[in-house]
């Protein structure tokens, strides 16, 4: 029980250690335009990332897949920024309402994506263990609760901003986007410059 503890604590830590906020930067572009009447797709598009993420480090660690990881610290702010056009181009539209096979399809992707970049760190971790799969499913329930708990705060948040400071739904996606994109360019452009 307590390898249970490492590896949860170790998925918990990797979405909120705030020295590594993109995870944070994405679940919240991912999630600013829902509230809690639409909990359950949010828990599905979530777990839908964790699934992503978990299957990138389940092919790195048992070297089924192995990708230069300049090219996948370039593709981890793209897929924020991208999440973020995405909210600013929809904001206050019914399009939300529609397609929605893109995006799942769309967010499990990203979580491949999201995970890859941490599988270099994940496979020393690992590596005394001689079955990895268990650890790969405990850090991936980590990894869910942390993400829960940040879509937790955004919802609380946007939901604050909305029903109390009456700010609407449409400015609300439209300014947590911004800020998100504010914040993902300059690490955009520092692991463009590294390729």
């Amino acid at each position: 029980m307590s390898q249970f503890w490492v590896y949860f604590e170790l998925g918990l830590d990797h979405v909120l250690d705030w020295q590594a906020y993109d995870h944070v930067l994405f679940i919240v572009v991912l999630v600013a335009s829902y509230s809690f009447t639409t909990w359950k797709r949010v828990l599905g598009l979530v777990t839908l990332f964790t699934v992503g993420h978990t299957l990138a480090l389940f092919l790195s660690v048992y070297k089924i897949l192995k990708v230069d990881p300049n090219y996948v610290e370039f593709l981890i702010p793209v897929t924020i920024l991208a999440t973020a056009i995405f909210d600013i181009a929809t904001a206050g539209k019914k399009v939300r309402n529609t397609n929605y096979n893109l995006l799942y399809f769309t967010t499990a992707f990203f979580g491949l994506v999201h995970g890859l970049g941490f599988s270099s760190y994940f496979k020393m971790i690992a590596s005394g263990t001689s079955n990895k799969f268990w650890p790969l499913v405990e850090f991936a329930l980590g990894i869910e609760a942390a993400q829960i708990l940040v879509v937790l705060a955004v919802m609380i948040i946007g939901f604050v901003c909305q029903n109390l400071l009456k700010v609407s739904k449409r400015d609300w996606i439209i300014v947590t986007a911004s800020i998100v994109i504010g914040v993902i360019l300059p690490i955009l452009q520092e692991t463009y410059l590294a390729l």
